[in-house]
């Protein structure tokens, strides 16, 4: 850092002071959002902060003044958010933070306009990333980290601001996106569900009147949701509307509901090209799809052991697990087609032996029990249409139609 004497100290001390005075009095949204982005690492707060450091006098300066004293619970621990914040003391940056916002949040209800509305959305960003920073200091001096959990009551606080009538409630579906943000960060997504109800019954929410990002965002995690409760189709719906409004732009979000759109797309019988895959990075997946066009139940195996870590984190292994009955519909179905070449008349007559055998030389072990459960499996989800001779272990399939597809339903439908 470049030596600071004390007259330029108080300068850019008293400058920010006026810059956020005259913020309020004129209503300039955009200016006011700017003094409040501590995440940022601007070098006008940075420089800020190097002020408050070497002038200790700052709040006698707040205090003493008409303009600034009336936004004192505001200003008072964001300067000392500041201070810690530069000083890498992220626990202490986040709790007087945490009094900022909420002194904020208190000011912003008597405002009759939502003008500062903009600033609201970067200290609910905020709070949500100190908080995630000081968590991260919490577990490395072996406490338990307990802050995100605070921000999020924070961010309810502002989610029942803005609920009301009037031009605020346009900012409730971002703030509802950075509580999803915390929720699936914590793993406690259940609590998602009271702030999906309130958005999506209340009268006061027309969806269609929020900002396309945060409807987008809004999209993905709720998709991700219906993805967890194996609801396929609201999931399609959703992730795919996601990848719809994306900005084409931003290819890392792109990749991110790819992630679990694709899955989804699996399980109801839609194979995405080699080349998108290839596009977004997403190559974990290409063994998957390989093992579905072939109905290779080792090559679907292999591809979820060796990505596991992957499709576990991103929550999706049980859904691409479950993919299974879908290779041994492939698998049988390629079957039918060799014995319809050498026999077309006996094609539907397939032996269990011959599933078994087919099995084995993908190195599959299984006795004819165990396939013939699987084969009841399969006829049972509609994937297979006919009936066994149990007698002469034959499944005996369907002369119209044996293979229903999927056309994008659930195998679980």
């Amino acid at each position: 850092m470049a030596y600071l004497s004390m007259g330029e100290a108080h300068r850019r001390i008293t400058e920010y002071l006026s810059r956020f005075s005259d913020a309020v009095s004129s209503q300039d949204g955009s200016s006011f959002k700017s003094l409040f982005a501590l995440s940022s690492n601007s070098p006008y707060l940075l420089s800020l902060a190097d002020a408050l450091n070497l002038f200790q006098d700052a709040n006698r300066l707040i205090k003493q003044s008409e303009n600034y004293s009336q936004f004192a619970d505001i200003l008072v621990p964001l300067f000392r958010s500041l201070q810690n914040y530069r000083q890498n003391n992220l626990l202490e940056a986040y709790n007087a933070f945490e009094k900022t916002a909420n002194a904020f949040i208190q000011e912003f209800r008597n405002w009759e306009s939502a003008w500062a509305l903009e600033a609201l959305y970067v200290i609910v960003y905020d709070i949500r990333v100190l908080a995630e920073k000081a968590d991260k200091e919490l577990a490395s001096n072996g406490k338990s980290p307990e802050k995100l959990k605070g921000a999020g009551s924070v961010l309810m606080k502002v989610f029942g601001t803005l609920a009301g009538k009037g031009s605020k409630r346009v900012g409730a579906l971002y703030v509802t996106c950075q509580l999803f943000k915390i929720y699936f960060k914590l793993g406690t997504v259940h609590l998602c569900r009271s702030v999906i109800r309130s958005i999506e019954t209340a009268r006061i929410f027309d969806f269609e009147e929020f900002p396309k990002r945060d409807k987008v965002t809004y999209m993905y995690y709720t998709g991700r949701l219906e993805v967890f409760n194996e609801n396929f189709s609201a999931a399609d719906y959703k992730l795919s509307y996601a990848l719809k409004y994306c900005n084409p732009q931003s290819t890392a979000n792109i990749r991110m509901i790819l992630k679990h759109l694709i899955p989804v797309k699996l399980s109801i019988g839609i194979l995405p090209k080699s080349s998108l895959l290839e596009k977004y990075n997403l190559l974990e997946y290409i063994n998957i799809v390989q093992a579905l066009r072939r109905g290779d139940l080792r090559l679907l195996r292999r591809a979820l052991q060796e990505h596991e870590d992957r499709f576990l984190r991103s929550g999706v292994y049980l859904v691409l697990e479950k993919l299974e009955l879908q290779v041994y519909q492939r698998l049988v179905k390629k079957i039918y087609i060799i014995q319809k070449q050498k026999d077309p008349n006996r094609a539907h007559q397939v032996k269990l032996e011959v599933i078994v055998k087919a099995l084995k030389w993908l190195e599959i072990d299984m006795d004819v029990d165990e396939v013939e459960c699987i084969m009841a499996i399969l006829i049972f989800k509609n994937l297979m249409k006919g009936y066994f001779a149990h007698k002469s272990k034959v499944v005996v399939l369907s002369k119209q139609d044996p293979f229903p597809k999927l056309n994008g339903k659930p195998v679980n439908a």
